[in-house]
């Protein structure tokens, strides 16, 4: 095996022993010890970095290095006759200071070759235990992790700490010439929206937690069609429980308020009128890049795997591998079996490392995902953070928390029964201003047609009823009732 350049190697150290500290912090970035190919390469550079580091010298002599490396134990490896010659030729090889960076980028490159060669040679020993009764995603999942496991470990390439006013200037005028409406992707909701933040934002997992048969999931699927349809992005449904047929259902009718029944019996047909409604959406919802994936029973980096796919398959990846404009709703997150949980290991630890994983999946290929939970039974009377069921680091990792549960007798009453039957309770929000105390959005779930609609907050209806309550009606046109202020 080539992967190796030992004159590029030669002239990087050349270099740093000619011009110093500032050709070592040019590279310093780049290479590091394991990048050298040639032992005594390696030591040489080892040498050079602590001499940079400590005296911070303009230029380096051969005595320099020799005193640096009998402190670091390698003066017996120097002072052989080969590396004497060896340590001579390196300080009289030309090399001009405009080159140095690019052979270190060209080590730098046959390194993380040789390290892709051996992250392979180690998923072909992982393909050698396939027994052939996993699923084919599984098994192409270990090539596909070695790669994107090994790219992400060398993404972080800027390890130094960065001015904040550094092209502070160009970034302002960015935002004052790409003006939007919002930072983040519109879920249709604009109360919630604006709520944590505006809109679903890249990068963020944002958390709606609601106990079972809320309607959490046509919740995900009014956002996720709205996103889709609207404006026209891709989006990708991972649910835990229900068919694809079931969402086709379920968005068939929302579309059309056609009753649900009436589309999984097929009677939608006996109606003229309903049949055309019906055919005129599938053709829209044809157009959409709404995407499904059923993860029952998938282990969780499996899923991962599929996400991973789905992004560089069907929404594509900017030269910085982050993702382009897209959505992932995960619904919902949980555990699918009980492998891996021990006396040592419980299930809220399991869900920690789970939601740990999918954070930084959104950040590193900047996705936003909208994730669904449960509420646990204090849910039912409490809203508050400490009733998601599952691990508190769901919370700590999340950009938003939101309950999403069924309005009470009361505040029905207190509301009017025109403005809905569920409420989202926004309690934490990274970047949004949330809503004040004791308010939440209001919500109408028409669960014959699938259909949420969202309407005012609490306080606004409130405040609209005193304003009726406090003012009256008096006619302009009779004398009698107008009113003077004196």
């Amino acid at each position: 095996m080539i992967l190796c350049d030992p004159a590029a190697e030669r002239a990087v150290l050349a270099g740093i022993c000619s011009y110093g500290e500032t050709t070592y912090l040019d590279i310093a970035d780049i290479v590091q010890e394991t990048s050298f190919t040639v032992d005594s390469n390696a030591i040489i550079y080892k040498c050079l970095k602590s001499i940079c580091e400590k005296e911070h010298r303009p230029t380096i002599d051969i005595a320099s290095i020799y005193s640096v490396a009998q402190e670091l134990g390698f003066s017996h490896i120097l002072s052989k006759k080969e590396e004497v010659q060896h340590l001579k030729a390196i300080l009289d090889f030309p090399v001009s200071t405009e080159n140095i960076r690019k052979f270190a980028a060209k080590i730098r490159k046959l390194e993380i070759a040789r390290l892709l060669h051996k992250e392979l040679e180690t998923a072909k020993e992982k393909l050698l235990d396939v027994t052939g009764s996993e699923p084919i995603s599984s098994i192409l999942g270990v090539a596909e992790d070695t790669i994107f496991d090994f790219a992400s470990k060398l993404s972080d390439t800027e390890n130094n700490p960065i001015s904040i006013g550094h092209n502070i200037n160009e970034y302002v005028q960015f935002l004052e010439e790409n003006k939007v409406d919002q930072v983040g992707i519109s879920t249709g909701f604009p109360i919630y929206d604006q709520a944590i933040g505006g809109g679903l934002r890249k990068g963020t997992v944002n958390v709606i937690a609601a106990r079972p048969k809320t309607g959490k999931t046509l919740l995900a699927d009014n956002m996720g069609f709205y996103i889709a349809n609207k404006l026209k992005l891709p989006v990708l449904n991972m649910d835990t429980e229900m068919t694809k047929e079931d969402h086709i259902n379920r968005i068939l009718a929302m579309m059309t308020e056609i009753e649900i029944n009436s589309i999984e019996t097929g009677k939608f047909g006996e109606s003229n009128d309903q049949k055309t409604k019906i055919y005129d959406a599938v053709k829209e919802l044809e157009k959409t890049k709404l995407y499904y994936k059923c993860i029952a029973g998938k282990p969780f980096d499996e899923q991962l795997s599929i996400m991973r796919r789905w992004l560089v398959k069907d929404v594509g990846l900017n030269p910085d591998g982050t993702a382009k404009d897209c959505v992932i709703f995960y619904d919902y997150l949980k555990l699918m079996d009980t492998q891996g949980m021990s006396q040592d290991l419980k299930e809220y630890q399991l869900l920690g490392f789970m939601m740990t994983s999918l954070h930084n999946f959104a950040i590193k290929y900047k996705v936003p995902i909208l994730s669904f939970i449960q509420l646990n039974r204090d849910g039912i009377s409490k809203e508050s953070t400490d009733t998601a069921s599952g691990s508190d680091r769901i919370i700590w990792l999340c950009s938003n928390f939101t309950i999403f549960k069924r309005k009470s007798d009361e505040e029905i009453a207190e509301d009017g029964s025109k403005s809905g039957n569920r409420k989202l309770v926004p309690l934490i929000s990274r970047h949004g201003g949330g809503l004040d105390d004791n308010d939440y959005i209001n919500c109408n779930m028409k669960g014959w047609c699938a259909k949420i609609t969202e309407g005012k907050t609490k306080l606004e209806l409130s405040s609209g009823k005193n304003t009726e309550k406090d003012g009256f009606i008096v006619d302009e046109n009779n004398e009698e009732n107008q009113i003077s202020f004196t």
